[in-house]
């Protein structure tokens, strides 16, 4: 079974509720359909409920009767999502009049749902940018405990085996943090780690990586990597992680050995977190294209609970395997 259905097959035993906020979207629907049918998640749709129906209709789907359905401008929680939206973001100058027309806003409904329990994640995106699904995710759910950023995380699934944990290694952060200090880049191996656990369902290996091994080099840049590794330790003392790392040191054995002798992560990483986004970024779509990789992502992660953005050129299966994700990360954190 590949990981893609074994991610399904376990999401399918946890009876998680994933809220679509881009209910009368065309894919959004069709992908509701089929989570729907294979029971991968209860749904949430968010939309005008005549307009989801006759939509559902005309596309010939069969199963969006099983979904809930919030009309984002009049449903029995509103007031009570009102309420708890001021309670929030008071501090913040929030006023009932400004979160009255907030709660009306899809995405911010679907975040606010999570909060008070009705939902257990979101998928969003598909006609959306990513920092409108993102904003109103990190004013109202927020980071998880112990971490203050959001990255984003590819498993990548390789033909050669060799590598990783029998040809899987995830990687990060390759979405969303341009250039991670040293504590934001200590949160990202954490986040990461759990990201590895709840979805590919082996226990990280972190190499945290540079151009340098255990002193090589000298920079600024290598020491931000080596204060990185510490804090990560520091933050979770359970971690396997080590670094500095380079990437040959961090995968291949011989390289390790040689690099960095005594080491229990160099030649054996299964995770490979990168300094600043651009190599994070650069590194995937060079293994992509050249090892043909899978990459399963970007899974955004760092969240208190999981909130995941789609890309705008998204397929339905892309929506539908994101579902199933955002319903392991929610078992999972």
């Amino acid at each position: 079974m590949d990981l893609l259905a074994k991610i399904k097959k376990n999401a399918q035993l946890q009876s998680k509720r994933i809220v679509l906020p881009e209910g009368t979207e065309e894919r959004t629907l069709k992908a509701a359909d089929i989570v729907l049918e294979e029971k991968i998640a209860k749904i949430t749709l968010i939309g005008n409920p005549d307009k989801i129906h006759e939509l559902a209709k005309s596309f010939g789907l069969k199963n969006i009767d099983q979904a809930t359905i919030v009309d984002p401008l009049d449903h029995p929680k509103k007031n009570e999502y009102i309420d708890l939206m001021v309670e929030l973001r008071k501090s913040k100058g929030l006023t009932r009049s400004n979160a009255q027309k907030l709660v009306e806003d899809p995405l911010y409904l679907a975040t606010i749902m999570i909060k008070n329990g009705d939902a257990d994640g979101e998928v969003a995106g598909a006609m959306n940018a990513t920092g409108d699904v993102l904003r109103p995710a990190l004013q109202f759910v927020r980071t998880m405990p112990g971490i203050s950023v959001v990255s984003g995380a590819f498993i990548m699934i390789f033909k050669d085996k060799e590598y990783g944990d029998d040809g899987i290694l995830v990687f990060a952060d390759c979405a969303v943090m341009p250039n991670p200090n040293e504590r934001e880049l200590a949160e990202i191996a954490v986040a990461t780690a759990k990201t590895t656990k709840a979805i590919a369902g082996i226990e990280p290996r972190i190499a945290m990586l540079s151009f340098s091994t255990k002193g090589s080099a000298k920079h600024e840049m290598v020491d931000k990597v080596v204060n990185a590794t510490r804090i990560a330790k520091e933050i979770d003392p359970s971690l396997k992680i080590d670094g500095e790392l380079q990437a040959d040191a961090a995968i291949v054995e011989a390289v390790g050995k040689s690099k960095a002798p005594g080491s229990e992560i160099a030649g054996k990483a299964n995770v490979l977190v990168f300094p600043t986004l651009e190599t994070g970024n650069i590194a995937y779509k060079l293994v992509q294209r050249f090892a043909h990789a899978e990459a399963i992502g970007p899974i955004l992660q760092g969240m208190a609970a999981p909130i995941n953005d789609l890309s705008r050129g998204c397929s339905v299966s892309d929506i539908v395997n994101l579902v199933a994700i955002t319903v392991n990360q929610a078992a999972g954190l």
